[in-house]
Formats: structure tokens, C-alpha cells, sequence
């Protein structure tokens, strides 16, 4: 398949527009950002791109793990050994794509120099934080709460430190964004990404602006969005995050009233 790569912003339970997009797209692969929420185990919600031999690749978001039902829809499906998660796959066009799923939470671990701990670790790994996980709170091989199967540990970071990708997708934004985090920005130099995409904020806010200093070029796609990214790094919208109009305006107000983005 000679098509675009595309990019699906958190769907959220719909999955419609991204196989119809592929279809007329004639996409060369499928990358989903997170927050799927399948209604049915992911490869039945795919299967269409399945049977017409589309690659589908994906990481997990935080809702992911809301209920037993949806984590077994995804880790649980025929699709699971598809999430790139702590690894870096090939792309049928080459290109190397690293994932790093879940959010940052304060119960493990906030990056920032303004959380609690001053940004530092509760807990480095899963095994490490199981231990002091009470027997009725703890679940699945992990022995966390189901929750934390979609909080990312500093080892998840620290894995994909010593990997080299030319696309790194995160389900959290790196720090060019308002909620984003400096953390995934050190990631993605370190492991020489040229380019870095992300979901979670519902939002595809410009960030050319930043590319320059971070050294790599950021997009962000919207909730349901999709967007094509070709190996230069070259972007384009294939269907409009449904929020993205009325978040681009609030933005350009909060930048016209001398907020700082």
C-alpha cells in the first residue's frame, strides 16, 4: 500500500470514520492514540481494515482501563500484541514508531516541579508499587489497581530512553502544550524523533512555533480526528477533531488577552 500513514485522535468508541477514511485513503496503516473505549473487542470494531490487510497499530489511554469489560476488549482482543506501547515497530513506508500509552498520574508519578514530590516518583516500577498495594485493590499480572494499567511508570520511560524512533506517539501532549509535559520532549530527542504526535487533549493546537527549539515537529489530533503525516513530516487533516474549532477559538482568545501558551 502506497497510501498516507494516518493518525486517529482518541475515538471513543467510534470507529466508523477511521475505516471509512483508510477506504478512501487507501491508507498504508492506521495508528490509534489512545482512548479507544471498543464497544466490542478491538478487532471486531476493526475488522474491516483487518480484512482489506490494513496495519493497525495503537497505545492505550487512560480510560482504556476504566472497567474490566473495556480492558478486556482491548488487552484481551486479537488486536493486543498491536499496542506499541514501550516498543518501536516499522512502518510499512520504514519509518521506526515508538509509543509510550497511558497519562501521568500523582499517585505514581507527575513529572512536574510543582507536584507533590517536587515532580519525583512514587514509584519507578509496576512491581515495586504492587508491593505496597493492598490484596483487595490489586489486579491482573501487575498487581496494581486495574486502573494504573494506564498510568505510565518511569520505567515505560526509561525502556523507550534507550530505543531510537523516527515518530514517537504519546497519549499525553509533550511540553509545547498547556497540559503537556518537558518530560516527553527530552524522550523524544533522546531517541531522535523527528516527529511526535498525541491525543488526550482533544485539541490540534499549532505548535510550529516550538519546532525549531525542540527539535522535532509536534501535532496534536483532536477528539476523532484524523490526520495523515508523511515521512517528512509533512502534515494533513483528514477528517477535523469535532472539537478542534471551538478549542482553536478559545485559544486565539486566551492568546489575544496575553495568555501564555
Amino acid at each position: 500500500m502506497t497510501g498516507p500513514v494516518l493518525f486517529c485522535g482518541d475515538p471513543h468508541g467510534a470507529f466508523r470514520h477511521i475505516i471509512d477514511a483508510a477506504d478512501r485513503t487507501k491508507a498504508s496503516a492506521v495508528i490509534l492514540l489512545g482512548d479507544m473505549e471498543p464497544r466490542r473487542p478491538l478487532h471486531l470494531e476493526l475488522a474491516p481494515l483487518l480484512d482489506s490487510k490494513v496495519p493497525v497499530w495503537f497505545i492505550h489511554g487512560n480510560h482504556d482501563a476504566d472497567s474490566d469489560e473495556l480492558w478486556m476488549r482491548v488487552w484481551g482482543s486479537d488486536l493486543a500484541n498491536r499496542n506499541v506501547h514501550g516498543r518501536v515497530v516499522e512502518l510499512p513506508d520504514g519509518r521506526r514508531l515508538a509509543g509510550l500509552g497511558g497519562v501521568f498520574r500523582e499517585a505514581v508519578w507527575y513529572p512536574s516541579a510543582c507536584a507533590a514530590r517536587g515532580g519525583a516518583p512514587a514509584f519507578r516500577t509496576r512491581r515495586e508499587h504492587a508491593r505496597s498495594t493492598p490484596r483487595q485493590d490489586r489486579w491482573g499480572g501487575t498487581g496494581t489497581h486495574r486502573k494504573h494499567w494506564g498510568t505510565i511508570y518511569p520505567e515505560d520511560v526509561d525502556g523507550l530512553a534507550e530505543m531510537r524512533a523516527d515518530i514517537l506517539i504519546t497519549h499525553e501532549a509533550p511540553g509545547y502544550h498547556p497540559n503537556g509535559f518537558e518530560l516527553l520532549d527530552t524522550l523524544a530527542q533522546i531517541m531522535s524523533a523527528k516527529v511526535a504526535v498525541h491525543g488526550h487533549q482533544h485539541d490540534r493546537l499549532d505548535s510550529s512555533d516550538h519546532w525549531a527549539q525542540q527539535g522535532f515537529k509536534s501535532f496534536g489530533v483532536g477528539l476523532r480526528g484524523i490526520t495523515a503525516i508523511d515521512a517528512d513530516g509533512n502534515s494533513e487533516v483528514i477528517v477535523p477533531g469535532e472539537l478542534d474549532a471551538v478549542r482553536d477559538f478559545r485559544q486565539r482568545q486566551f492568546d489575544a488577552f496575553g495568555g501564555d501558551s
